[in-house]
């Protein structure tokens, strides 16, 4: 009986040291580990182009398998934004928020300093509430009065997420694209993966 009650705690103790320190460790997930995800921009996160539930927004949701809030208004311009900034952003109190502006600001002929002033309103703001800033930045060759070295500037002097070009790939490829502005259902697929790859290394 004693060599039996030996054999079987010899036994429990080889394999629980196998499990201690041979057994695979648990992987991190990859999935975005923020909360709640606010989308704040124009048409290009209304998703101006796509049928409903195609915006990149609704796109991003599937990938990630959490809720993401869509609070895109097209035409919006950066002042406009800055206006909603508490009703449709900061009282929702998000983890993390994902910016598309300054395309209406550049096609309208608004000064770049004003509009990445209100720019930088946005993002401290966000960031004072204690969420976490993904800019998704645009540059249009020939018509982009530096806008891109505006984005640039942002970042550097918030600390947001810069996704330089959200268009890189998808401006100019017709099978991406629903008008010469806005992109299609696939082009917001593009979108979502961007956004989806910055949400996962920050």
């Amino acid at each position: 009986m004693k060599k039996f009650i030996y054999i079987f705690f010899t036994a429990a103790i080889v394999l629980l040291g196998y499990k201690l320190f041979f057994s695979p460790r648990q992987t991190e997930s990859n999935s975005p580990r923020y909360g709640t995800i606010i989308c704040f921009g124009d048409s290009l996160t209304y998703g101006t182009g796509a049928r409903k539930g195609m915006d990149y927004p609704a796109q991003l949701s599937k990938m990630i398998k959490k809720t993401v809030i869509n609070a895109g208004v097209p035409g919006d311009t950066t002042a406009s934004a800055l206006r909603r900034l508490e009703r449709d952003v900061l009282s929702k109190k998000p983890d993390v928020v994902l910016i598309t502006l300054g395309g209406n600001d550049l096609k309208n002929g608004v000064a770049r300093d004003q509009a990445f002033f209100n720019l930088k309103q946005i993002v401290v703001s966000i960031q004072k509430a204690g969420a976490g800033v993904i800019i998704g930045g645009i540059r249009i060759p020939l018509r982009d009065r530096g806008f891109a070295e505006g984005f640039r500037d942002l970042a550097d002097q918030t600390g947001a997420v810069l996704i330089p070009n959200i268009f890189e790939g998808i401006m100019g490829n017709r099978d991406l694209m629903s008008d010469p502005i806005h992109p299609n259902e696939a082009g917001y697929g593009v979108m979502a993966e961007k956004f989806y790859n910055a949400l996962k290394t920050n």
